[in-house]
């Protein structure tokens, strides 16, 4: 695997097929993206700090001991 996308959605199907439709923006330029982790969270404010702590890794053997 070359990247990894972190984000957080409220519908994660949904939110899948938008990465995977014909669209400009960062997420277009590969069409086999796959999830390989995902978190629930009861509020959207706690999966969006959530997020943001992930990113703020900015190492991806981090990621990659998360997604394991």
């Amino acid at each position: 695997m070359d990247r990894y996308y972190v984000g957080y959605a409220s519908d994660i199907e949904d939110r899948m097929q938008k990465h995977l439709s014909n669209h400009k923006g960062y997420t277009s330029k590969a069409k086999d993206w796959v999830i390989v982790y995902k978190e629930n969270f009861d509020t959207k404010a706690e999966a969006y700090e959530r997020e943001r702590q992930i990113k703020s890794w900015k190492s991806r053997k981090k990621i990659e001991e998360l997604v394991g």
